[in-house]
């Protein structure tokens, strides 16, 4: 896990280099820097996952013709290697050294051949090629500028920090889209949008259950110590219980405020799964004092995103003192109908409909979030229900058999994800009602204190007038978004990319 930084069309090294200055929290490992002769920059910052010692960036291929800068993970990269045989002479272990020697072979299909999550960039004479995984659970900005005389230089960064002291009209790079200088901009992946099939429950049980297992097992490839967020709610709790199987030692993270339910369900699967757990007991105070930083690092002010932030950013600060990968379990409630919003939703083809659209709104949400948070902090999040598999398979599964409706009325959510793990968690943890993560942390219990300490003195009609485009919905929000323009000597371009849910 790294971070990417370039400049295209002109060959100005003090610019990347000013980039890389804003991103060097994705890296404490090494940076780096290729200048192609007469046409650009690519410069990179290096966190140490696969091949610490030998996995520097920027990497080159045999003869020196091609470049690359990435950041990410590409989970079958043995597999090919295998494949590329003795066709290429590979000076490391890392996985990123594979996607170069791909290109090689296979050009602009090389994104398609990569099971991961990914940015990168390939520079090959006066051609770049950039690209950003299927799902976007890796991020890629870009900005381009015309000079007097015509001329249109291309900026690219992991952050959006990284570009706006530098460029205008930032836009974020979409997921599953590769962009080549020389044709433009093509999409090799849309989430499926499949049928579900008329199978029998144990069927679509086993399903469920193996696929994930699937996924979660290829996410344990690492060099350095790997661990995982435990909230106590279904979906880390799964994740930990199925990495534990394939571990001898697993360190699970919580966080919470004094007394938060997830702090003890937490302990209650720690102690079940035999993990080695540690947890951290956050106050309104130390909010206060961190909700700068914390949305100078997300980039967002929307505050349902800033809300699961502040968690995530206590438990990254955590673990980061014992891993540098961490695996969470963002993308179940998504896939499998976990939100409170969908059980108002009573015919089956709309919540399909409604489940498919939610998975391709997380890139700059859900997984903007967790990526900035574990990033600011060195550490690489790996995210096993957002797997290609997992997801087509998931269209698969009858909306029925997701929000199941019980004999008396009741609808549970991800019905189906409790039953195809529910030998492996104790009865309490697998039909514990759904909380989303600020709730069951008690950062919505701290909110109160926290906007009278900070945001009591906001005109809340008056400042959303001033800021009409950005739609703000609450006093906390008005709050969040007076900090972020704190932040930032440009905040126009990042209140530009602010992702937001659903804002009707």
């Amino acid at each position: 896990m790294c971070g990417i930084v370039g400049v295209w069309g002109d060959v100005d090294k003090s610019k990347v280099q000013t980039m890389i200055d804003a991103q060097r929290h994705r890296g404490p490992d090494g940076h780096g820097m290729h200048v192609q002769l007469n046409q650009g920059v690519l410069g990179h910052i290096r966190l140490a996952i696969m091949d610490p010692a030998h996995g520097q960036q920027p990497i080159h291929n045999e003869d020196h013709s091609a470049t690359l800068v990435a950041n990410g993970m590409i989970y079958n990269h043995p597999q090919l290697r295998k494949q590329l045989g003795e066709a290429h002479n590979f000076i490391s272990h890392s996985d990123s050294e594979t996607i170069l020697h791909i290109f090689e072979e296979h050009g602009l299909s090389t994104p398609r051949l990569l099971d991961g999550m990914f940015a990168f960039a390939i520079s090959e004479g006066d051609r770049l090629m950039l690209a950003r995984d299927r799902i976007g659970i890796k991020p890629l900005y870009y900005g381009r500028q015309k000079s007097e005389d015509g001329t249109e230089t291309m900026y690219f960064a992991s952050e959006l920090k990284a570009l706006t002291p530098l460029t205008e009209n930032i836009k974020e790079f979409p997921p599953g889209t590769l962009y080549d200088s020389k044709s433009g901009f093509h999409i090799y992946y849309e989430v499926p949008d499949r049928v579900p099939l008329e199978l029998d429950l144990e069927v679509h049980t086993r399903q469920v259950r193996e696929t994930i297992e699937a996924a979660v097992k290829k996410r344990l490839l690492s060099d350095v110590p790997l661990g995982a967020f435990l909230s106590g709610g279904l979906d880390s709790s799964i994740i930990a219980a199925v990495a534990k199987k394939y571990m001898p030692e697993l360190h699970t993270f919580s966080v919470g405020n004094e007394g938060s339910r997830d702090l003890e369900a937490a302990r209650r699967v720690a102690r079940h799964i035999g993990s080695i757990h540690h947890e951290y007991v956050y106050t309104a105070t130390e909010v206060i004092e961190k909700l700068p930083e914390i949305i100078y690092h997300l980039e967002s002010f929307d505050q349902d995103l800033v809300r699961s932030a502040i968690p995530t950013w206590f438990a990254a600060h955590l673990a980061a003192d014992k891993v540098k990968v961490i695996l969470t379990g963002e993308g179940a409630d998504e896939l499998f109908a976990g939100y409170t919003y969908h059980k108002t939703i009573t015919d089956d083809e709309m919540l399909h409909k409604e489940l498919r659209r939610s998975i391709t709104r997380l890139h700059n949400i859900n997984l903007q979030r967790v990526d900035r948070m574990t990033m600011r902090h060195a550490i690489e999040a790996r995210v096993p229900f957002l797997d290609t598999e997992v997801i087509a398979m998931a269209q698969t599964v009858s909306p029925r058999f997701k929000l199941h409706t019980e004999d008396d009325g009741r609808r549970i959510e991800k019905w189906i994800l409790r039953k195809a793990f529910e030998d492996l968690l104790p009865a309490d943890i697998t039909w514990r009602n759904k909380e989303q993560f600020d709730e069951g942390s008690g950062m919505v219990d701290l909110l109160p204190e926290v906007l009278k300490r900070t945001a009591s003195g906001i005109d809340t009609e008056a400042y959303k007038s001033r800021f009409v485009t950005d739609r703000l919905r609450s006093t906390e929000e008005c709050f969040y978004h007076s900090l972020l323009m704190e932040q930032f000597e440009r905040p126009q371009e990042v209140l530009a990319n602010v992702g937001r849910w659903q804002i009707d």
